[in-house]
């Protein structure tokens, strides 16, 4: 591998990594613009899809490399990894382009550690759940199925990578687990845990993010991220409203 290919390589290596943290698609063609001609590219010519990064760089010397790759991958949010890959292209101009390729892998390399997860997943359904209108039972017990959507986030996701799947069912077995417990325990209100618990799973950044590449004129990327959102948010109400058909064509 030469050093234009080792570039362009470092160019897809970090679009994967914005990409794969939530970041929107104006925001990854701006960095690898960036962060190309920080290290002798003349023109940079960049095309991202939600699945696809494809890159074509002119150099001074008028040749050309381009190269694609596809994405598989699922993406999550992870705002301080945005704002840590952002950091690294600002301050790309202080380093060797191995330099730059060693962070990076540093960083992509780096997860958050899985009980901040389950921690943030619990205080996070609780909150909503009373920020609805539910007791402090209904935000404990909501924080307690937030564990639940968080250990199938981090495991049943990697054996189930369609979303829309993913969500139906993983909304399914919430909803149904929810109803079970309300009925054991009269206590609680099964509609303030549901509220609390689906907001773990909203895709409302997706979609804003969506939103927001159409107005400033990404609009296929948009569009497919648009589309994928509103399929996600279709599947997570179909399985709850399913585990309420089945509980009541049960229980009825």
């Amino acid at each position: 591998m030469n050093e234009k290919q080792y570039l362009i390589k470092c160019l897809l290596d970090l679009g994967e990594s914005l990409l794969l943290v939530g970041a929107e698609i104006n925001r990854v063609e701006d960095s690898l613009t960036r962060v190309a001609k920080n290290y002798g590219a003349f023109k940079v010519d960049v095309f991202v899809l939600t699945s696809v990064i494809n890159i074509t760089v002119t150099f001074n010397d008028n040749s050309l490399e381009t190269q694609t790759r596809r994405l598989n991958l699922q993406a999550v949010t992870d705002f301080k990894k945005i704002e840590e890959l952002n950091a690294l292209c600002r301050y790309c101009a202080n380093m060797s382009i191995c330099e730059f390729d060693e962070n990076l892998h540093k960083l992509t390399d780096n997860s958050p550690k899985k009980i901040k997860q389950y921690i943030g997943s619990f205080l996070t359904a609780g909150g909503f759940a009373l920020f609805f209108g539910g007791s402090i039972y209904d935000g404990i017990l909501a924080g307690i199925f937030a564990l639940l959507i968080c250990f199938l986030q981090l495991h049943y996701s990697k054996i189930c990578p369609n979303k829309v799947f993913f969500y139906l069912t993983s909304s399914l077995v919430i909803g149904l687990c929810i109803f079970l417990c309300t009925l054991l325990l009269p206590r609680f209100n099964s509609d303030m845990i549901i509220i609390g618990d689906i907001m773990l799973l909203i895709p409302g950044l997706a979609i804003t993010n969506a939103v927001r590449d159409i107005i400033i004129g990404d609009t296929v990327s948009g569009l497919i991220k648009f589309s994928e959102s509103l399929l996600w948010a279709i599947s997570l109400a179909g399985g709850f409203m399913l585990a309420m058909s089945l509980w009541g064509g049960v229980f009825a």
